[in-house]
């Protein structure tokens, strides 16, 4: 959806301009559109009759560029992703939620400190985004809603550091979060190689 809609935008265009914008928007932090994908992508898309290559020129020993324009299905995939997406609820992939169905496996002291941790970064990101918000930068050369989009990125932010500090509180205080079949004194496997007598 990000490339066709740039594509879609800035039309005709060449891939490069595509990728500059894209870095520009640090699209490779929150929407997962890799620089070094970008290429690939548009003659993906291309191949699909998403896209259409309206020319291809060369500069003296500079590579060829190719220029594309959306097609008539390419702007109908572009909508129906759009409100796919707008419409939908997708929740995002985030590996600590993977980790953290194993908070078990780690010892009490070391789980309540990485959260402590993460609640740090947290905080220090929410501070960089409070900043941008603030600057020349986004005030001069960035559409309002790009400024909403930082809003909601910092308050999802605020309210993961509040969670993490919470949980390691209730960790430090001895709250129990053992599987039940181990509350009696039997101890979680944390250590690389060691294995329950019943673990599978």
């Amino acid at each position: 959806m990000m490339i066709l809609g740039l594509v879609r935008w800035m039309q005709p265009v060449h891939g490069y301009d595509v990728r500059r914008e894209l870095l520009s928007w640090n699209a490779d932090k929150w929407a997962n559109v890799q620089p070094g994908s970008i290429y690939h992508a548009l003659r993906k898309l291309s191949e699909e009759g998403l896209l259409r290559a309206v020319a291809t020129e060369q500069v003296g020993a500079r590579p060829a560029r190719t220029t594309y324009e959306v097609t008539a299905v390419g702007e109908d995939e572009f909508q129906t992703l759009l409100r796919g997406f707008w419409w939908g609820l997708s929740e995002p992939l985030d590996p600590f939620s993977a980790a953290f169905s194993f908070l078990p496996a780690l010892p009490r002291s070391e789980a309540a400190a990485a959260l402590r941790n993460r609640a740090n970064l947290l905080r220090a990101s929410i501070e960089s985004m409070r900043a941008s918000l603030e600057s020349d930068w986004m005030r001069n050369t960035k559409p309002v809603h790009v400024g909403w989009m930082f809003e909601l990125w910092s308050a999802r932010a605020e309210a993961e550091m509040g969670w993490c500090e919470q949980i390691a509180t209730r960790i430090d205080s001895g709250v129990s979060y053992l599987p039940a079949e181990l509350e009696n004194g039997e101890v979680w496997p944390h250590q690389v190689g060691s294995r329950s007598p019943d673990a599978k």
